[in-house]
């Protein structure tokens, strides 16, 4: 599974890291930083609700 964050969509709610603390990482000024690599299979559940918790659909999850 593979996370990706659409930087240009990403409107700085912080959403993702609140629904998802431990998966999604901010910026300083709150906004998602890309994940490189797969997802961990117990962090799967997470990449999910961060990918919901978002207003601006700028997280895909695959």
């Amino acid at each position: 599974m593979k996370v990706t964050i659409d930087t240009a969509s990403c409107s700085g709610h912080a959403r993702c890291a609140a629904a998802a603390a431990q998966l999604f990482r901010l910026d300083d000024d709150g906004y998602a930083l890309p994940i490189d690599g797969e997802i961990p299979e117990e962090l799967q559940q997470a990449a999910y609700e961060g990918e919901s918790a978002c207003p601006e659909r700028a997280i895909t999850v695959q």
